[in-house]
């Protein structure tokens, strides 16, 4: 069965940053917490989702398409420390040694990126894995694609598929986008509709459908909710538009090269030997071993 992981690279980053240590540091004295995170992240990954296929899609530091939208977006965000950023680079460089694809676009995010590779992906392979910690990302959700969402930092992981998502945001997936119209998101510093709450949000789409349904329907909606819904309407229109991850991004992937990934390979081996991470290579020794007894198996 043909399976794509397609994992959010910046975002897995972030949380491995502040979920481990700062004292992790190469012999060179130089920070390595978040690439430690990420590359054990990525052989959990590859230990329990056993893809056929792998890509990673990074953010690039350029304005993006909804900055130049929506100036306050994203504009409440601390910028990003020195002792992350620095690390940026060696998570390319993690890629390259794995011989796994990836992705960047100038103005793009990488949830856009994701959102047009994953589109395109359900009519090449079997199953779509996204591994992020973005609740926006949800909306790719469908019958063909899940997400692989970390909690508690790393520690721990949820595998969300339909049902999941309408558990975990009492929407559907389809719906994530007229949810976060309604309720806005904080992380990202779009507004959505001012007095709007999860509850009355997932109470209203339930009835009504989509964002605009909500509206067509005012009339059957508490006068109190309409009142808050007309005097936000424009906050929530911009949020809406916000919200929505793009499926038409201008890239064309090579389906055939994301399946020539490597885990036990002398690159990857002397890349860790160079951070100092002696405990990852043996794992990585054992995920190699793991896939080549799989593999063997598949030919008996």
């Amino acid at each position: 069965m043909a399976k794509l992981v397609l994992i959010d690279g910046y975002n897995i980053l972030h949380r491995a940053y502040f979920a481990l240590p700062s004292n992790l540091t190469t012999r060179a004295g130089e920070p390595i917490n978040a690439i430690y995170g990420f590359v054990s992240m990525l052989l959990r990954i590859i230990a329990d989702l056993k893809p056929t296929h792998i890509a990673i899609c990074f953010d690039r530091e350029e304005p993006t398409l909804r900055k130049k939208e929506f100036s306050a977006y994203q504009s409440q965000r601390t910028p990003t420390e020195d002792a992350l950023k620095s690390q940026f680079k060696k998570a390319r460089d993690v890629a390259k040694a794995f011989n796994i694809v990836t992705f960047e676009l100038s103005g793009y995010e990488a949830d856009d990126l994701i959102g047009t590779i994953a589109d395109k992906a359900e009519k090449k392979v079997d199953e779509v894995i996204v591994v992020t910690g973005d609740k926006d990302m949800l909306q790719l959700v469908s019958k063909k694609t899940k997400a692989y969402f970390p909690v508690r930092g790393l520690s721990d992981t949820q595998l969300l598929g339909e049902k999941e998502v309408k558990e975990k945001l009492g929407v559907i997936p389809s719906r994530v986008v007229d949810y976060k119209g309604l309720v806005g998101d904080p992380s990202d510093n779009y507004p959505g509709v001012a007095g709007i709450g999860p509850k009355t949000a997932q109470d209203l789409l339930n009835r009504f459908g989509t964002f605009k349904g909500v509206y067509d329907h005012l009339e059957d909606v508490s006068p109190s909710v309409v009142k808050k819904l007309k005097e936000g309407k424009e906050g929530g229109e911009i949020s809406l538009k916000l919200a929505k991850i793009l499926k038409d991004v201008p890239i064309e992937p090579d389906f055939e090269k994301m399946d020539d990934w490597q885990v036990d390979n002398q690159k990857v081996l002397d890349l860790f030997s160079e951070y100092g991470f002696r405990t990852l290579t043996n794992r990585v020794k054992d995920v190699g071993k793991s896939i080549a007894a799989e593999n063997q198996m598949k030919l008996i």
